[in-house]
């Protein structure tokens, strides 16, 4: 007897081979390709975020502006103050702000730099003392070879330091035509965030459309409540590290501190390189001996912003578990670069308090959610005492649709066939 090509002689025609695959085998199998199919639209989601980051990036940071000053524009309104108006106020007073700190720590900086360089000079010299007359016993010649070593070096690879200034410039144009965007797009949102959210709502339909509506502004609220916990760590690592400063006589105290909040809301990473540039000024004011006692005063508030400021401040704000929050910051850092830090806790928790409120939300109603308070954040749950069973979720609401439909259909047959 011939079988035909690609057929099993030791089976039956036409058998079902599916109940001969272990069940296991079969659930792990379901889930596998499920599995790589979340991973490939994740990947893909994420290729696309990369792919326009120019537009991502200022578009994320102006959502960070906007829920930092809304509660600004918010009181200039409730004082009668047209929202234009108050927006208008609030950017304007919120660039002074900026534009006053940065022109404060350089204009520190430029007042204390002659004495800087005496220092510098000073400190030059002490080392050269030292490797002459100190354990290394080096002699004068060797120390003028290495100079003339590092000259040289500087000469033989001119091109290279001449591109990287180029692509400091480029990459300096690209950071004011993120500022212009971001600053554009933030006095949008503060003028009528309210009204495009409303039109972007429009497109969901309308029997989620409220439950929808109350996730993305308890998002939002969670966005505020991140931004205020933000700002309360950048002071306690702007405090630390400038007392320390302080203590140990280290010169441009206030600009440093100065530099040090503003560089605390990068999360992490902000904070490290901007008290590197306090540890070297301490290594030029104070020598070996008070760069380390500074090194240590940085690592010290680092360890505590990590540990503790970020966890518990940001994770009480947004109540995320402090895990979550570090390892989102850690992911963020190693997927995104600063960027990806600064993004990832905010990121993390709009979505939680989005789909805690798409899951347990009890009669949403917008009209209720103030995006501006910190308990709004939080999904209006069932009533005390009543079970979590009653509380409708998405999927209880689709049942029930479906039920409603199955019945107006049942009607419209029974119409026809009196007819």
């Amino acid at each position: 007897m011939s079988h035909a090509r690609g057929e099993d002689p030791f089976l039956p025609e036409h058998e079902d081979i599916t109940g001969l695959i272990p069940r296991g085998l079969r659930i792990s199998a379901a889930l596998a390709w499920r599995f790589i199919v979340i991973v490939a639209a994740l990947y893909a989601v994420v290729w696309v975020i990369g792919y326009l980051s120019v537009v991502v990036i200022p578009l994320s940071i102006a959502l960070l502006v906007s829920a930092l000053l809304a509660p600004a524009v918010q009181k200039l309104v409730a004082l009668k103050f047209p929202r234009g108006l108050a927006t208008a106020i609030v950017v304007i007073a919120g660039l002074a702000v900026l534009g006053g700190l940065l022109t404060f720590v350089i204009t520190q900086f430029s007042s204390g730099l002659p004495q800087l360089q005496q220092q510098l000079n000073a400190s030059l010299d002490q080392i050269k003392n030292w490797l002459l007359n100190g354990p290394p016993h080096l002699r004068q010649e060797q120390i003028q070879d290495f100079i003339n070593q590092a000259i040289g070096f500087i000469q033989n690879n001119q091109a290279s330091i001449t591109t990287t200034a180029l692509t400091t410039a480029s990459t300096v144009g690209e950071i004011l035509t993120g500022f212009l965007l971001t600053l554009f797009i933030t006095i949008f949102f503060l003028s009528g965030g309210d009204g495009i959210w409303t039109f972007l709502v429009r497109v969901v339909p309308g029997r989620v459309r409220n439950r929808v509506d109350v996730a993305g502004r308890r998002g939002f609220a969670s966005l505020v409540s991140y931004v205020r916990a933000t700002a309360a760590v950048a002071v306690v690592d702007a405090v630390g590290i400038g007392v320390g400063l302080w203590i140990m006589g280290v010169p441009l105290v206030i600009p440093l501190a100065t530099l040090v909040f503003i560089g605390a809301f990068i999360p992490i990473i902000g904070a490290v390189l901007t008290g590197g540039v306090a540890v070297l000024i301490a290594l030029v004011t104070n020598g070996p001996i008070g760069a380390v006692i500074v090194l240590g005063i940085v690592i010290g508030v680092m360890q505590l912003e990590s540990h503790i400021l970020q966890p518990l401040l940001l994770g009480r704000a947004v109540k995320l578990h402090p895990l979550a929050v570090v390892l989102a910051i850690t992911a963020g850092l190693v997927a995104g670069g600063i960027a990806g830090a600064l993004l990832a806790v905010p990121l993390l928790a709009v979505l939680n308090a989005g789909v805690r409120s798409l899951l347990h939300e009890r009669n949403p109603d917008p009209a209720e959610v103030d995006v501006l308070k910190d308990q709004a954040a939080q999904p209006n749950d069932a009533e005390p005492g009543t079970p979590d069973a009653e509380v409708p979720t998405i999927g209880e609401d689709d049942e029930e649709d479906k039920e409603k439909n199955a019945r107006a259909a049942t009607a419209v047959n029974k119409d026809e066939k009196k007819e």
